[in-house]
């Protein structure tokens, strides 16, 4: 789904159109062919692969008189709405410009690593070595757009995720405090002090410093 965040990008695919027809009316596939312009076969290529990538689905079947089977019909899934949305950035940059009026740094960040600890809820959490560890963090932040690698500092003990780019730049731009939440993210999956080293300014990028936490039970609060 990552390629699929861009939604300037999207309605410039031929894909992307065969979403928005589907997000205005269930169609079947000669429907679709003959809107696109395209064979049957190429447009049962493409639903495929949005079917695979969660964004249409089967809604039912529609017999319009003629012999032989009758026509699947095919929908937009609720998660093509969000793939096409512009509004997450601009509403997410004026939430925390909102909030940074009204909350000291002390208390944003505070807040943003409570954001991050609430999104780990629904992550795995592996166990194992810390290198295993901090690469299912890696792997989860990649999952977020972060392209990021895991590089050995001191084996055992401290491994460095580098990233590059950041998948909340836009944010995180804005206010640095942003970077907490993935830092409360990545720790808890982790089960590891983790702190951030990453680069601010124009471009944030991700760098985050993973260690092994002194309890061996991985109890301990992660670091900001």
């Amino acid at each position: 789904m990552a390629a699929w965040n861009q939604p300037e990008r999207i309605q410039k695919t031929t894909r992307g159109r065969v979403v928005a027809l589907l997000r205005r009316a269930g169609m079947t596939v000669d429907e679709l062919a003959d809107a696109l312009g395209l064979t049957d076969n190429a447009v049962r290529a493409h639903l495929a692969t949005l079917e695979r990538d969660r964004l249409v689905q089967v809604q039912g079947e529609r017999r319009d008189g003629r012999i032989g089977k009758p026509a699947t019909v095919y929908i937009a899934s609720p998660g093509a709405d969000a793939a096409f949305s512009k509004a997450y950035i601009p509403l997410l940059t004026s939430l925390l410009s909102a909030l940074g009026d009204r909350l000291t740094a002390k208390e944003l960040t505070a807040l943003m690593a409570d954001v991050g600890s609430r999104l780990a809820a629904g992550a795995a959490h592996p166990s194992g070595e810390l290198s295993r560890r901090a690469e299912a963090a890696a792997e989860l932040l990649n999952r977020l757009g972060g392209l990021a690698s895991v590089e050995e500092v001191e084996p055992g003990k401290c491994y460095l995720i580098q990233g590059c780019g950041c998948p909340l730049g836009a944010a995180v731009k804005q206010r640095s405090e942003v970077c907490e939440a993935v830092v409360a993210l990545l720790a808890t999956v982790a089960g590891a002090n983790v702190r951030s080293c990453g680069r601010y300014g124009d471009r944030p990028s991700c760098c985050f410093e993973v260690q092994a936490r002194k309890d061996p039970a991985g109890s301990g609060p992660p670091a900001g």
